[in-house]
């Protein structure tokens, strides 16, 4: 695979590979149904959905659950995660590429990106905001580290690897098609369905 940043070559690499080990479990599961249930309450009609970033596919168990008959794709840039992700949705819509890389063919109900933007290099998140809209038949739903203004956070001893910005804010003014119809936070500290300081932000698109 031909890396156009540091960070895909970080993510598609060993870092890579351990992530996927912290990340897992029945625990995750529920705190993520619990975390799209009110998510996508206000969404309507999502009979398809592409999630970017889907690592082995937790999110997407989740969402089988809550859409039994929706139609699920995943763009994945690990190739352990995508091997994995191909016993969870069918092999042929898990697309082992980098987000950057992708050139959609088709749209979707639902676009998803959780705890990926965050890890994206600055400079080309406005080539990925624009994918994001190009495969939004209805919905994108955001599910990231907010904060008014951007800044970069050390991850796990690694600089220039995660960034705290209003990826939400900054999509909806480079794409005005899309509108705001609901956003919430989910606290590291809730009793029962703990998330990662998580806000999520539903929007909707008009064509």
């Amino acid at each position: 695979m031909n890396f156009k940043t540091d960070q895909d070559r970080f993510w598609a690499g060993s870092f890579g590979d351990s992530y996927i080990e912290r990340n897992q479990g029945d625990t995750l599961l529920a705190s993520n149904l619990a975390l799209f249930s009110k998510a996508l309450a206000k969404a309507s009609d999502v009979s398809s959905c592409i999630e970017f970033g889907a690592n082995v596919g937790m999110n997407l168990r989740a969402l089988q659950l809550l859409l039994p008959n929706a139609t699920l794709d995943a763009v994945e840039i690990n190739a352990s995660a995508a091997e994995r992700l191909g016993e969870v949705i069918a092999t042929e819509r898990v697309h082992h590429t980098s987000i950057l890389d992708f050139a959609p063919t088709a749209t979707w109900d639902l676009v998803l990106v959780k705890g990926v933007l965050i890890h994206i290099a600055p400079e080309r998140l406005e080539d990925v905001y624009d994918i994001l809209v190009r495969c939004a038949r209805r919905h994108i739903l955001l599910v990231e580290y907010y904060n008014p203004d951007p800044i970069s956070i050390n991850y796990r001893g690694h600089t220039d690897r995660l960034y705290k910005r209003d990826f939400a804010g900054e999509l909806m003014d480079l794409h005005p098609n899309l509108s705001l119809i609901d956003y919430g936070f989910q606290y590291r500290r809730d009793p029962l369905f703990p998330q990662d300081d998580l806000t999520w932000f539903l929007m909707q698109t008009t064509q």
